[in-house]
């Protein structure tokens, strides 16, 4: 499993407790923080408010954190702790002993979709905050390739009834978890509404899966062509548009 807190400088490095009731004090410090980002994003994420939630004074925490970012790195960790923890199902033969290829595909997806509905108010945090700090956004490009790895290893065995060609068909299954994992990415940080109508989470995780059950495994979509696309610049050619399922060339004047 990757470190994705390996080698910390100094001013965000965590002294960790060495007495139980220091780590009893400690965890109520993470829990509370974790609770703090749901409830108020990074926005309202300060050490008052974490020590006044977890009812421990100022010096617990700084006893243990250099500083408000390196807490606040400590408190993130711990709550994708969680999140990595249910990634373990796609490890877990069990789960998925005996599904044909269309309804394994989609009971995977369905899966990614629910962590993020589990964890969707965390989750909304660190995301929304990814884009402006570059420590989070490298952890999270670590835990989201983690996920990744474990999607496609589940779906790899089925490469051979792709509708893909076969040396496509590792690019196939991972442009399928990309596309669902940023769809939900969207939806989680935007909400719902955001770039269609809204539709309840149980619907839309149903409409992702049969979309990619289809992609990787209909014949149809796999051969559909990429739209021909003018050269930047070029001149003098005319558009093509679609008639009887055969493309003609629209004249143009000149």
């Amino acid at each position: 499993m990757t470190n994705s807190a390996a080698e910390l400088p100094d001013d965000l490095a965590i002294r960790p407790p060495r007495q139980e009731r220091s780590r009893r004090a400690w965890a109520r410090v993470l829990d509370a923080g974790v609770a703090l980002l749901e409830d108020c994003g990074y926005e309202g994420f300060t050490i008052a408010a974490v020590c006044q939630r977890a009812q421990v004074p100022p010096r617990a925490v700084y006893d243990r954190a250099p500083s408000k970012d390196a807490l606040f790195l400590a408190v993130y960790e711990h709550g994708m702790a969680a999140i990595r923890a249910d990634h373990a199902v796609f490890e877990d033969p069990d789960r998925w002993r005996g599904l044909p290829a269309a309804a394994l595909i989609e009971a995977a997806v369905r899966e990614v979709a629910a962590i993020f509905g589990r964890h969707e108010r965390l989750l909304r945090s660190v995301v929304l905050i990814s884009g402006v700090h570059p420590e989070v956004n490298r952890r999270g490009s670590v835990h989201s390739r983690e996920l990744g790895e474990r999607f496609t290893n589940l779906l790899r065995p089925l490469g051979s009834q792709f509708a893909h060609p076969q040396a496509d068909a590792e690019a196939a299954l991972r442009a399928c978890f990309s596309t669902v994992f940023s769809a939900l990415v969207i939806r989680v940080a935007y909400g719902p509404g955001f770039a269609a109508d809204p539709v309840d989470d149980e619907a839309y995780a149903g409409h992702l899966a049969r979309m990619s059950a289809s992609y990787l495994l209909n014949p149809a979509m796999a051969a559909m062509p990429a739209p021909e696309m003018p050269a930047r610049g070029e001149r003098g050619r005319a558009p093509a548009r679609v008639v009887d399922n055969q493309r003609e060339r629209v004249p143009t004047e000149e």
